[in-house]
């Protein structure tokens, strides 16, 4: 792991465009980068910027903003499927080997059910058979991903992509790593001060702060991964903004694009030497 490979996502929080932001990666020190997807974005643009720039593709990170609807009946559910199979076709068209997805959305339904099994179920069949792997993501509504783990055992194409953060406030802070490690194919690396209100768990407690500047065990957290026995490449997904109303990114406040890219640098350095 001491040479394991640094991703970092896109995004971050600056008006930089991802055309630009690519090669500004790149000589910040990272090896590659993963980039959300939409009918829209123009992934086979910036996967030849990755190439030119001798970058890794890493992933895809698939819309997440309706994925309750996988859980229920009716047309919505099937088009969200359907949405996911692009993402799926986009990576397969761009040699990008993973699509990262959330298992649910929301906080107040606690319904796994048959609807949400069948349809990522065609999914994953549908990624097996174009030769790209669906991560599925530990976010809030952990009893959905516990059922689609379970659910797709035996689908080769399934695995699981920890994010650190979410494990931090979505899960209360249990091992995510250890439960899903035979599984663990993709990681989104952040920090996070933990859960705000126990009772009213939000959006907001989603943090994804440079790993040492939260609570996070990053001791901890590497021991893990090498337990499990990962040792794939070490996915960085940080912003540099606040939520409404929280105060934690103030720090980050006066950082240009670059300043920022060389702190998460440097904080992803420090993480792969605790291997």
């Amino acid at each position: 792991m001491k040479n394991a490979k640094l991703i970092l996502a896109t995004g971050n929080g600056y008006p930089v465009s991802t055309e630009e932001q690519i090669p500004l990666i790149k000589k910040a020190g990272f090896d590659g980068v993963f980039t959300g997807w939409s009918d829209n974005a123009p992934i086979a643009e910036w996967a030849k910027i990755v190439a030119d720039n001798g970058m890794i593709y890493q992933s895809l990170h698939a819309p997440f903003n309706r994925a309750n609807l996988m859980w229920e009946p009716g047309e919505a559910g099937e088009a969200v499927t359907d949405e996911l199979c692009r993402c799926l076709d986009a990576c397969a068209e761009n040699n990008i080997p993973i699509t990262v997805a959330h298992a649910f959305i929301g906080f107040d339904t606690h319904n796994p059910n048959e609807w949400g099994v069948k349809r990522f179920g065609r999914a994953a069949e549908y990624a097996k058979s174009i030769g790209v792997k669906l991560a599925l993501e530990n976010t809030e509504g952990e009893e959905y991903l516990e059922l689609l783990m379970e659910a797709l055992s035996d689908n080769p194409a399934v695995g699981f992509c920890i994010d650190t953060g979410h494990e931090m406030c979505y899960n209360h802070s249990r091992d995510l790593i250890t439960k899903y490690g035979s599984r663990l194919i993709a990681t989104h690396l952040n920090d996070n001060v933990g859960i705000t209100d126990e009772n009213n768990i939000t959006w907001l407690d989603d943090a994804h702060l440079l790993p040492f500047d939260g609570i996070g065990d990053w001791q901890g957290i590497a021991d893990r991964l090498w337990a499990v026995g990962y040792r794939g490449e070490l996915t960085f997904e940080l912003t540099s903004q606040n939520k409404p109303q929280r105060n934690t990114h103030d720090r980050y406040a006066a950082w240009s694009f670059e300043e920022f890219l060389a702190q998460a640098y440097e904080r992803a350095c420090r993480l792969r030497n605790l291997f």
